[in-house]
């Protein structure tokens, strides 16, 4: 090992430096001092004999050796954090970790549900959620970080051959009004109701966006012309929004159970539209599959399959916590 240039805390360095954007902030994420990374970015720059950062302007920039070393680095992290979770399994399921990744409606309103009957029956495991874009998401499979995930959108082309992409259930998005608008009155409404709208939707680049836009040109109804009033970046804050009266949006169902329920929400039919998406399980099947990945996915995904009633959710939790 003496031959190696580097160690793996200099690594974890490098890393945090690039994520944080300067050398204090990195120091503060990792718990020691600014001159303990300092020292150690400059005795590893000299052990590789080159020069790893830009010091020429305010935000630490990694030069063509520095990316280089950190696109590395990050796969030796991977595969060391990997080889934890492989030597952990040995204690049969009375400890270890499973990190699950799931894009924003799933990992806000499913996932952690699923995760409450999982530590039930696991409590000893430790449950990590981590929840990003699809994109991200899909790399975090790739590269190990995450066991598997739930997604709501497309996997990166260059992915597809690499993780493997199993159909998991369908996710209906709804037209939700202010529960005192006048269409509310409406048992369905027309197609051509939705150009009166007002809209608060997520960004552009959102996968629920694009779904969206891509179910209703289907139906010949064109995006373009719907009126959006404001863009949001979460569920919670569009129905919010919506509640105040500040316009309208499509929600997944599972995100307003509560909501209906209390009548504070109204939830518009469109007259012959159904606007539906897949969602996926995604993992790696060239990476180690831990004990308690295969336990999640065998014991808890299949009874959540179909979970466009909330309130059944609830009574399948409520029963299973009993139990346990």
């Amino acid at each position: 090992m003496s031959d190696i240039p580097f160690t793996l805390d200099q690594l974890r360095i490098l890393k945090a430096i690039s994520s944080e954007g300067s050398f204090k902030r990195a120091a503060d994420s990792l718990y020691v001092s600014q001159p303990a990374v300092s020292l150690q970015v400059q005795n590893l720059e000299k052990q590789l004999n080159v020069p790893l950062f830009d010091r020429g302007g305010r935000r630490a920039q990694l030069t063509e050796a520095g990316h280089l070393l950190l696109s590395y680095g990050e796969k030796i992290i991977s595969l060391c954090q990997e080889t934890c979770r492989a030597i952990e399994d040995l204690q049969n399921l009375q400890g270890g970790t499973l990190i699950v990744g799931a894009s924003q409606t799933t990992g806000t309103y499913l996932i952690p549900r699923m995760i409450g009957l999982f530590r039930q029956k696991y409590p000893d495991v430790s449950v990590q959620l981590q929840v990003h874009s699809t994109r991200r998401t899909s790399w975090a499979v790739a590269n190990g970080q995450v066991d598997l995930a739930i997604i709501g959108g497309e996997v990166p082309a260059e992915l597809q051959e690499v993780l493997q992409i199993i159909p998991y259930a369908d996710d209906e998005l709804a037209l939700i009004l202010p529960a005192v608008h006048t269409l509310a009155r409406e048992e369905t409404i027309h197609k051509d109701d939705l150009y009166k709208l007002q809209f608060i939707t997520l960004d552009s680049q959102s996968t629920i966006r694009k779904v969206i836009d891509k179910v209703l040109t289907c139906y010949e109804i064109d995006p373009k012309r719907l009126k959006v009033e404001m863009e949001l970046n979460s569920i919670e804050a569009i129905k919010n929004a919506v509640q105040s009266g500040l316009g309208a949006a499509f929600v997944s169902t599972t995100a307003i159970e509560k909501e209906l329920q209390m009548g504070v929400l109204h939830r518009a039919k469109i007259n012959e539209v159904s606007i539906e998406r897949t969602l996926s399980v995604i993992i790696n099947p060239n990476r180690y599959r831990s004990k308690a990945a295969e336990a999640f996915s065998k014991e808890i995904l299949p009874q959540f399959s179909t979970f466009r009633d909330f309130q059944a959710i609830d009574l399948l939790c409520h029963h299973q916590l009993n139990i346990h």
